[in-house]
């Protein structure tokens, strides 16, 4: 079957719950699975008769970062502090455990802090493109744990292995095919357009030299290339992950505010209206996890396939057998109806459902490529089904609403860094072979937003030099660049081969 989607866009957000978020649309449109104000957690679920905390429309700015570990995801989930016999127990998912863990949590977290949702009006780009395309009340994150082993599975769907931010295995690169990978085999065009170096070089295949052209300056190429009509096939968009005065960051991460991230959602959407490619794009925003931020909707726990037969490291042990909370999702196309409302997926399998490998698996089915990525994807429950209009719909609005700002100051250029942007240092440090040095494992000592950000920049255009370097010796372009030894043109292909050695990792 043939689709009239050309280009599927991604766009993921940070750490936060399909209720915090969406869940007061409901008052817009009843057939969202959201909350009506009834929903309440105990302070303490192993005392009768505990105090309990309602779910309120009261968020604005928020401020502290709640709990998302996989002991805190295990708690919130199933209500039960976890432990090591939590590994082989079987329970029920009660959606009852977000206060009491919530009070846990030392950076000022509070159980109003995590029961709580935005009135739509303070969302008003997601309010409009919920009324507008479709939402998605039925996506759940991959793993239910942290930013990193989730991100891992919109573009691969398995993180192999990770359940946590493990730093050593993301900066070295994981080794997992991926859908870029599937698209670029069968003659298929992708580009990542990134504003701070970008998380998706945690995949080590996109590190090759013949992938270093794929990667775009958002400011400088996205609107560029969607006027020109040149975006590809498959279009990833990295936001801003640090927060600075000048450059608020825009990924709605905790502590960030979520009005930068709406105005940056509108700014990809009104672009993509304006592109001649319209017609022909399918934009899809989610997040990566839940954040610690409460969800009412059960998380799935039967008949979820572990991707690729690799378990997590002790002490979790974890199967990937079950998955992590639910999470917003919106989905952008003219071949969309207005106001459409997906629930759960009909197939592939009984127990199927929507969660990040989602995506790869829907991409694989509309650009029919041959194979899928893992278990997980074979599994996931695919959307090309809301592509259910004959023409394409020319009353799409062009321009959305202005958010209004949420947070009073401006950025905290010296606050310290979250365990997220520290791994993007360490990343660049190893892509631009600061890695070696004896410095390397101090290297976010002390170090601020406003520091971290002007090392990553500068790491990753190190990174870059030595790949257009190596681009111009026309070296096998599935090698990946070495920069601890810096790479000097070869006067000869016999010399380059000598070459190669010192300047290529294959670790």
């Amino acid at each position: 079957m043939s689709y009239p989607i050309k280009t599927i866009v991604v766009l993921v957000q940070e750490n936060r719950s399909f209720d915090h978020m969406l869940g007061w649309m409901k008052s817009l449109n009843p057939e969202i699975d959201g909350v009506t104000g009834s929903e309440s957690n105990p302070i303490s679920t192993s005392e009768p008769g505990s105090n309990r905390v309602y779910f309120s429309d009261q968020s604005d700015f928020v401020e502290p970062d709640p709990g998302h570990t996989v002991e805190d995801v295990y708690e919130q989930v199933f209500g039960e502090p976890w432990s090591e016999s939590s590994t082989t127990k079987k329970v029920l998912p009660t959606m009852d455990g977000f206060a009491q863990n919530s009070v846990k949590q030392k950076k000022g977290s509070t159980a109003e802090t995590v029961m709580n949702g935005y009135k739509p009006d303070l969302l008003p780009v997601y309010r409009e493109l919920v009324k507008e395309f479709a939402v998605c009340d039925r996506w759940f994150a991959s793993v239910p744990g942290p930013t990193q082993p989730n991100r891992l599975y919109v573009h691969s769907a398995t993180s192999y292995g990770l359940t946590t931010q493990d730093t050593q295995k993301l900066i070295g690169g994981l080794p997992q095919k991926t859908i870029f990978d599937s698209l670029d085999e069968n003659g298929f065009s992708f580009g990542i357009y990134y504003q701070y170096p970008p998380s998706t070089l945690f995949y080590r295949n996109l590190r090759k030299v013949k992938y270093i052209d794929n990667f775009h300056l958002f400011d400088q190429k996205f609107k560029k290339h969607c006027e020109e009509g040149k975006l590809p096939n498959y279009v990833v968009i990295e936001q801003r992950y640090f927060d600075l005065l000048s450059v608020p960051a825009n990924d709605d991460h905790p502590s960030h505010d979520v009005a930068e991230g709406q105005r940056f959602v509108k700014e990809v959407y009104e672009t993509l209206r304006r592109s001649p490619q319209w017609n022909e794009i399918l934009f899809v925003i989610t997040y990566d996890e839940h954040g610690g931020f409460y969800d009412h909707v059960p998380t799935p726990v039967d008949g979820v396939p572990n991707p690729d037969d690799i378990a997590g490291p002790p002490p979790f042990n974890f199967h990937f057998d079950r998955l992590g909370v639910r999470v917003p999702t919106i989905i952008v196309s003219p071949w969309i109806q207005a106001g459409k409302v997906l629930h759960e997926p009909s197939g592939p399998f009984p127990t199927s459902q929507y969660e990040h490998s989602s995506i790869p698996a829907t991409v694989k089915k509309m650009f029919n490529l041959p194979h899928f990525l893992t278990k997980r994807d074979a599994w996931a429950g695919t959307f090309e089904n809301l592509l259910s209009l004959t023409t394409p719909r020319t009353d799409c609005p062009v321009k959305l609403p202005e958010p209004m700002k949420l947070r009073e100051g401006g950025a905290e250029e010296d606050a310290g860094l979250s365990e997220f942007q520290e791994e993007l240092i360490y990343l660049t440090a190893t892509l631009n072979g600061d890695h070696k040095k004896s410095t390397y494992p101090k290297l976010t000592q002390n170090l601020t937003v406003s520091e971290a950000v002007k090392y990553c920049e500068s790491a990753f255009q190190t990174f870059l030099n030595e790949c257009e370097k190596a681009k111009e010796s026309r070296i096998d372009g599935s090698e990946i660049v070495h920069c601890a030894k810096p790479h000097t043109a070869p006067q000869s292909k016999t010399f380059l081969h000598k070459m190669l050695s010192c300047i290529l990792c294959k670790d």
